[in-house]
């Protein structure tokens, strides 16, 4: 190739090569852009699932560290039987020695009251031995007549005291025998004797009672110990589910940069002046935060409302609302100005979910009439479905729009329908400046 030929200029580009090459650019750009937007789709996807993922892991975390909790609380327990059984024992065994040394004065008293008893048949022997002395001074006294008169009645009198004497004595030795009988069971009950073949029931029954103490510590020592196994189990259960938590948290943060890779790749394409499919929504969504701007102020021009009352944060919770509901100074004039933007945009396509003006916290005043449906006291899945105005949505989806103040964001993410189900959702929104100042922003949210 000559110097010349090489410093020629190539070949101006005809009209329709250069319309055919712009049109594949086209073409490449929507179906980059369509490879992207189902990217984000997979990544909203796994991150849902990471998040339901990660809410049953914190549940279990949580049911965890109770049982560790709770075991402790067995193992003292548990601590305070054993103590309890073994002051039983003690117990017991002090008993034993009392009844012992019961048994033992019982014992003497047995030996005193035969003491007694021999008094009392000694008594008994000298009362007979004086009547029959004072019957031979009453006979002698008769023999003599008158001059033993007198005699002879002290004669009678101490044989009548002898005759009761020996009664007494041995109603004594009767009444003594019967209670040495009865306290001799008593003694042989009290005594203990390792040699007998059939134990006192006392004593039986302080050995059954003995023997379910052991029974008691002995059962409450085994479950100390599989307790303690537990224990330590849980705890190895709690160190691997924080592990979970920390992989599945770092699986999270990764999908969230995929996700919003693939929603500012999107954003970037949609900028580029190349129609794509969210194109229409990004629009629309635009379009009716200028709306939204317009109707608040002539709202402020007119009076209808303050700055103040406009930019209220003072959100006043419903009583008995659930999911919580709230109140703003501005409730009552979104109620009469927004439907007309929102209603609007649901006929935009039948792809549009729905269309809310959120302030920059997420709170939604009004939602579209068919999300404004009073709630069901008690119906907490019926109401996340159908009540979801004066609601703030301050999750990481509805703050990202709330807050955002570039000319449009494009996100991808799952919506919360209540009772476990979710829907997955592109969202396109734009910022709603008031004189200036960021009042929120339009959602406009769309199936795909």
């Amino acid at each position: 190739m000559s110097g010349a030929q090489a410093g020629e200029d190539p070949k101006p580009r005809s009209p329709q090569t250069a319309a055919g090459g712009e049109q594949a650019l086209t073409q490449l750009v929507q179906s980059l852009s369509r490879s992207v937007s189902n990217v984000g789709r997979d990544a909203a996807e796994v991150r849902g699932v990471l998040e339901d993922a990660q809410k049953v892991v914190n549940t279990q975390a949580e049911a965890m560290g109770a049982l560790s909790g709770e075991l402790v609380q067995v193992q003292q327990a548990q601590q305070g039987i054993n103590q309890a059984t073994e002051q039983s024992r003690h117990a017991v065994l002090r008993a034993r020695q009392s009844l012992a040394g019961i048994g033992n004065e019982v014992g003497g008293i047995v030996q005193t009251l035969r003491e007694v008893s021999d008094a009392a048949s000694d008594i008994s022997k000298i009362a007979l031995q004086t009547r029959l002395v004072a019957f031979n001074a009453s006979v002698e006294a008769k023999r003599a007549g008158e001059a033993g008169r007198g005699f002879g009645v002290v004669a009678d009198a101490v044989k009548d005291l002898a005759g009761k004497v020996d009664a007494s004595s041995k109603a004594i030795m009767g009444t003594l025998s019967a209670l040495d009988a009865r306290i001799e069971v008593f003694s042989r009950e009290l005594r203990s004797d390792a040699g007998q073949a059939h134990k006192s029931a006392i004593h039986q029954a302080f050995a059954d009672v003995e023997h379910d103490v052991d029974r008691i510590a002995s059962s409450a020592q085994q479950s100390e110990r599989i307790t303690a196994s537990l224990g330590d189990r849980a705890l190895e259960l709690e160190q691997e589910i924080q592990q979970a938590m920390i992989s599945l948290d770092s699986a999270a943060q990764c999908s969230n940069r995929f996700l919003k890779l693939s929603e500012e790749l999107i954003e970037q394409i949609a900028a580029s002046g190349i129609k794509v499919e969210d194109a229409l929504y990004i629009e629309a969504a635009q379009r009716g935060a200028g709306q939204i701007a317009d109707l608040l102020e002539q709202a402020l021009q007119s009076r209808k409302i303050s700055m103040q009352q406009l930019f209220d944060e003072r959100y006043r919770p419903i009583a008995g609302s659930e999911p919580a509901q709230h109140l703003s100074d501005f409730v009552e004039l979104a109620d009469r100005l927004f439907p007309a933007v929102q209603e609007a945009m649901l006929q935009l396509s039948d792809k549009v979910v729905y269309c809310i003006a959120v302030d920059r916290n997420g709170y939604v005043a009004t939602h579209n009439k068919k999300y404004c449906q009073p709630q069901r006291p008690g119906d907490v899945v019926w109401n996340t479905a159908n009540s979801r105005y004066r609601r703030i949505f301050n999750d990481r989806t509805g703050l990202a729009s709330a807050r955002n103040q570039r000319p449009f964001l494009l996100q991808t993410y799952r919506r919360d329908m209540g009772g476990g189900r979710f829907v997955l959702l592109k969202e396109a929104s734009a910022p709603i400046t008031v004189q200036g100042r960021h009042w929120g922003g339009l959602r406009l949210a769309f199936g795909f």
